[in-house]
C-alpha cells in the first residue's frame, strides 16, 4: 500500500468525487505495480471458440428474439458521451498552423499527413451531410462557401465548421453531427439510433427504449435535439423512451506524475480523470434491465444499409434468448437440489459446449454436490453474445481463449495493450487472430429467476490499461479502468458469434464519413439536403 499522505483539501476533493482514501490508494498502487498481462491460450476461430450460426436456424432465433422485444424485455444502451474532437483530429491540427501555412501552395505540395487528409476534406465537401449547414453558416459572414473553396479561404472554413463561433463541430459529441443525407433531410447519429430502436426494440405497445451515456455539458443539447427528432420518428409509430446518465465522479481515477505521486495541478489539486468506457458499467448497472443491445454511438450506416445490421441483431439476441432458456431451465433444476449424476452430465456438457466452460482438474474428484454447486455458479452469471467480424486491419480487441492461474481457460476480448508483445509464444497468439470486436453486443443481465445481477461482482479489476497524458505542459499517467467489454465483463458468460463486416461502419475521422458506407442511396439528392 502506499504510503501517500493527503492533505485536508485532499480529503475534501476526494470525498467530492464520491470516493475514498483507500481507493486512491489503491489505485496509486496499480500504477506502481502495473497490470498484468492476459496470458493468451489461443485465438478463437471457428469452431473453437467463434460460433458460426446456421441458416438453417434464422426463423427460429429470429422468432425468438421477437417474442423478447414484444414483451419489452429489449432496449438499446448507447455509449454517447464523447467529444467529437478526435474525428477532427487533423483539421484542428491544420487549423492551430492556420498562420503558418501557405495556403496558395497547399493544394499541390501538402507538407504533412494533416494536410493532406485537409485536401481530401476540401475536395469531398459536398459529399458531406453538413455541407448545407456549413453553407448556411458562412453565409452569415457573408461568405460564399464555394467561393471560399476557390479562393483557398481555408480558415474562414474551418472556424465556420469546428469553433463555437461557427457550428461549433470540434467540441460537440458525435451524436449531434450531421452524419447522413435523405435528400428532404439529414441526420445525426442519435437519429439513426431512434430509427434502430423503431425496428429493432419496439414493444407490442409501441415503446422503444433506449438509454443513452452522455457527458454533463452535452445533456441539455442531446435532450433538445432528442424532442425536436421525435416529432419526425415518431410517425412511424414507435413511441420512445429514452434516458440519459453521466459517468458517475465516482469513478474517476487519480493521475500520478511519472514518479508515481498524485499528480497536482497549478492549484495544489489533485487531478482525477475519467476511467473509460470501464465506468459505463455502473450506468448498466443502475438500469436495473433485462437485455440489452450494445452499440457504439457512431457504428451506425444510412436506412438502405441497415438491413444486415437488422437481421444479425435479430440472430444474436434470438441466440442469447436461446441460450438463457436453456441455461435457466438447468438452474432451476440445480437450485432444487435433485440433480442425478445423468442430469449432471448433461448440465456440464452444455456449459462446457454452449459457454466454452472449463472447469478445474480436480472437477472429478470432487463430490456429486461440489460438482453440482461449481456448475450452477458457473451459470449463474450475466450472459453476453457478441458479433466478431473478420479480422481486416482495423484497430480494436479480438477474442481469444485466455489462461488463468488455476489452469482454467475463458473467452475474453484482448487489447493489444494487455499482451506482453516482448515474449515471443504471445506475439504469435496475438499475430494469429482471425476475428476482432466492433463492439456489438447482445447482453442478458438478469438471473434466471427474473432478478437483475450485480454486475459489478462479475469485473476483473486487474484488467486495465495505463497510458501517458499530459496536463498544464506536464506529463503524467492516467489510469483506465477495466473496458467495458473487457475486464468489466470478464466473469460474464461470452460467446462469440461470427457477423458480417458489412454490420461494423464506425466512424473514427470525418473522413470516414466519404465512405460509401455513409453516402446517401443513389436516389437521395445531395443538393436537397
Amino acid at each position: 500500500m502506499s504510503d501517500v499522505i493527503f492533505t485536508n483539501q485532499d480529503q475534501h476533493q476526494i470525498a467530492a468525487h464520491g470516493t475514498t482514501e483507500k481507493a486512491i490508494l489503491d489505485q496509486i498502487d496499480i500504477f506502481q505495480r502495473g497490470f498484468p498481462f492476459a496470458q493468451l491460450d489461443r485465438p478463437c476461430t471457428p469452431g473453437d471458440g467463434v460460433t458460426v450460426l446456421s441458416p438453417q436456424d434464422a426463423e427460429l432465433l429470429e422468432s425468438r428474439y421477437a417474442e423478447a422485444v414484444a414483451a419489452g424485455r429489449v432496449q438499446k444502451f448507447v455509449p454517447a458521451s464523447g467529444a467529437a474532437s478526435r474525428m477532427f483530429k487533423s483539421l484542428l491540427a491544420v487549423h492551430e498552423r492556420a498562420g503558418d501555412i501557405d495556403w496558395s501552395q497547399l493544394k499541390t505540395a501538402p507538407q504533412d499527413q494533416n494536410e493532406r487528409d485537409f485536401l481530401q476534406f476540401a475536395e469531398g465537401m459536398e459529399r458531406f451531410a453538413f455541407y448545407q449547414a456549413l453553407r448556411e453558416q458562412l453565409s452569415q459572414q457573408p461568405l460564399c462557401l464555394d467561393a471560399a473553396l476557390e479562393q483557398g479561404q481555408y480558415k474562414a472554413i474551418l472556424d465556420a465548421l469546428l469553433m463555437p463561433s461557427g457550428l461549433n463541430y470540434a467540441s460537440l459529441p458525435k451524436a449531434l453531427l450531421h452524419f447522413h443525407c435523405y435528400g428532404d433531410h439529414c441526420r445525426t447519429p442519435l437519429e439513426e439510433h431512434l430509427m434502430e430502436a423503431s425496428t429493432l426494440v419496439q414493444d407490442r405497445g409501441g415503446a422503444a427504449r433506449l438509454h443513452f451515456t452522455v457527458s454533463p455539458e452535452h445533456g441539455e443539447l442531446m435532450m433538445a435535439h432528442l424532442e425536436q427528432a421525435r416529432q419526425r420518428y415518431e410517425q412511424t409509430g414507435a413511441h420512445f423512451e429514452v434516458s440519459w446518465s453521466t459517468q458517475k465522479l465516482s469513478t474517476d481515477t487519480i493521475a500520478v506524475d511519472l514518479d508515481n505521486q498524485p499528480f497536482r495541478d497549478r492549484e495544489g489539486k489533485l487531478l482525477f480523470r475519467p476511467a473509460g468506457h470501464g465506468a459505463l458499467l455502473e450506468n448498466l448497472n443502475d438500469l436495473q434491465g433485462d437485455i440489452f443491445l450494445i452499440k457504439n454511438i457512431d457504428n451506425i450506416v444510412p436506412d438502405h444499409l441497415k438491413a444486415p445490421t437488422y437481421t444479425y441483431t435479430r440472430l444474436l439476441g434470438g441466440y442469447l434468448v436461446t441460450l438463457q432458456q436453456q441455461s435457466f431451465m438447468y438452474l432451476e433444476q440445480l437450485a432444487s437440489g435433485d440433480v442425478n449424476p445423468s442430469a449432471l452430465k448433461a448440465i456440464r456438457q452444455f456449459a462446457e459446449q454452449a459457454f466454452s466452460l472449463s472447469l478445474p482438474a480436480t472437477f472429478e474428484q470432487q463430490s456429486h454436490q461440489e460438482q453440482a454447486e461449481l456448475l450452477f455458479r458457473s451459470l449463474h452469471r450475466p450472459l453476453r453474445v457478441c458479433g466478431v467480424v473478420l479480422n481486416t486491419g482495423e484497430p480494436g480487441g479480438g477474442p481469444f481463449w485466455v489462461g488463468h492461474a488455476d489452469g482454467t481457460t475463458s473467452l475474453q476480448i484482448v487489447e493489444t495493450s494487455q499482451v506482453d508483445t516482448n515474449t515471443e509464444t504471445q506475439r504469435a497468439i496475438l499475430q494469429k487472430s482471425t476475428h476482432f470486436n466492433p463492439v456489438n453486443l447482445v447482453c442478458g443481465v438478469r438471473d434466471f429467476r427474473g432478478q437483475p445481477f450485480d454486475l459489478m461482482r462479475f469485473t476483473d479489476p486487474e484488467t486495465g490499461f495505463i497510458s501517458q497524458k499530459s496536463h498544464e505542459g506536464k506529463p503524467l499517467k492516467a489510469l483506465e479502468l477495466p473496458g467495458l467489454w473487457n475486464g468489466a465483463m470478464a466473469k460474464w458468460n461470452t460467446v462469440f458469434v461470427e457477423v458480417p463486416i458489412t454490420t461494423f461502419n464506425p466512424v473514427k475521422t470525418v473522413l470516414d464519413l466519404l465512405r460509401q458506407e455513409h453516402q446517401p442511396a443513389p436516389s437521395a439528392r445531395l443538393d436537397d439536403c
